[in-house]
């Protein structure tokens, strides 16, 4: 059975801190993802705060490149510092934006097949409910609701 929680965050500074929390879970765990990528689903409604989340992911690995919503280019790789290597195992963040897919044959023309064999990436999908069958029921998956202007649920089922 997946653990449920949800998290008020109440501004970018609020996420960011959730987003630190995230991160340091993965440290401790030191990147054991059982042979494959660490892929994480990212749900909700445009502006709900879905990039906001990986953005400040990245900041808490030591990633200084600009993350930017991947919805026209589909996926971004970047690399992880070597601090945050040693610490998690990841290599590699890719951030993948689904909403302009089709089905899953779509995500097999950005290489989902290789990528997610890698124990070394972690993998955020954006609008995954467009590509559904290709992730098990127990994939790990974070719900953005917006609530207004500064405020968002985060729900997080793991």
């Amino acid at each position: 059975m997946k653990k449920r929680k949800t998290v008020l965050s109440c501004g970018l500074e609020e996420t960011s801190r959730i987003a630190d929390e995230f991160v340091e879970k993965l440290f401790t765990t030191g990147g054991k993802t059982g042979g494959k990528a660490v892929v994480v689903l990212l749900q909700g409604d445009l502006g709900s705060g879905k990039t906001t989340f990986v953005k400040a992911v990245a900041k808490k690995l030591g990633i200084r490149n600009t993350v930017t919503s991947p919805t026209f280019v589909l996926e971004k790789i970047y690399a992880i510092p070597r601090n945050a290597k040693k610490e998690t195992g990841f290599q590699q963040l890719i951030h993948i934006d689904a909403y302009r897919l089709s089905d899953k044959d779509d995500l097999w023309t950005i290489g989902w097949e290789e990528i997610v064999k890698d124990p070394k990436n972690l993998i955020f999908i954006e609008w995954p409910e467009r590509v559904s069958e290709v992730f098990l029921e127990n994939t790990p998956k974070i719900s953005f609701e917006f609530v207004d202007e500064n405020t968002r649920n985060l729900t997080f089922c793991f």
